[in-house]
């Protein structure tokens, strides 16, 4: 058994720790790990070619880019905005609570693509956030409108990190299976996706308790007069300083 192979893994770090193209690094890792096990360099190329003409359906990203563009220039998140300020009793918390369920369900039955960070965070659940933040605690100000943004896009992760494993036809299933057969632990994919379901429902609560701590963070403060919206779990802005009588603006 040889090791040089596992070299192609410390060209990727390398290359991700320089700030390279990532995909000139993944290519050339992929060229270097395939010469280095033995494998003639023209069998690399057509597995590189056949890998990306069997999954080159990726490509519909692009296809996404420009409608989300097109929505957002004619006020997608102004409406997303006007709807929260209508609705009683919306909170960041709340809502992201909902897309959370939301997010994890669509994992679960392996509709994994149907939301995400660019057609779904970006446009409308981020700016619901923010909207119901600012109708809950006034204006925000960076910190806490880049805490609301990335506590929206985390929501987003958690729900499909631990909602997609529930699908018994996910990669990842697969490839826990075919790991413990290499151990000589035979299981089956519903076994897999069945004992996921409780650590996506601590998963659920765990999250859903962040999101209401930082509800009651954020109405906490709007009780408390004088209060800097930069105190929300925890944080303290630096105090400005303030300019001396001799030097006004």
């Amino acid at each position: 058994m040889t090791y040089l192979p596992l070299l192609g893994i410390a060209l990727v770090v390398i290359g991700f720790a320089l700030r390279f193209n990532p995909l000139l690094v993944v290519a050339v890792a992929a060229v270097a790990t395939g010469l280095l096990a033995g494998v003639p360099f023209v069998r690399v190329l057509a597995t590189l070619g056949h890998a990306f003409n069997e999954n080159r359906y990726v490509s519909i990203i692009w296809i996404v880019l420009p409608v989300i563009g097109v929505l957002e220039r004619y006020g997608l998140q102004q409406q997303a905005r006007t709807l929260i300020g209508r609705m009683r009793g919306a909170t960041t918390g709340r809502i992201l609570i909902v897309y959370l369920a939301f997010r994890q369900i669509l994992a679960a039955l392996g509709l994994t693509s149907v939301a995400g960070h660019p057609q779904t965070v970006r446009p409308l659940v981020a700016p619901m956030a923010e909207a119901a933040a600012e109708k809950q605690h006034g204006n925000l100000d960076d910190n806490i409108r880049e805490k609301v943004k990335a506590l929206s896009a985390a929501t987003d992760n958690v729900g499909l990190f631990f909602g997609e494993d529930i699908f018994i036809a996910i990669g990842s299933i697969l490839l826990i299976q075919g790991s413990m057969h290499g151990f000589g632990i035979e299981l089956s994919p519903i076994h897999l996706s069945l004992w996921a379901i409780p650590t996506a429902i601590c998963a659920f609560l765990i999250h859903g308790t962040r999101l209401l701590l930082f509800d009651r963070g954020l109405a906490a403060l709007r009780r408390r007069p004088g209060s800097s919206p930069n105190q929300v779990n925890g944080e303290v802005a630096p105090p400005r300083p303030r300019p001396s009588p001799g030097n006004k603006p």
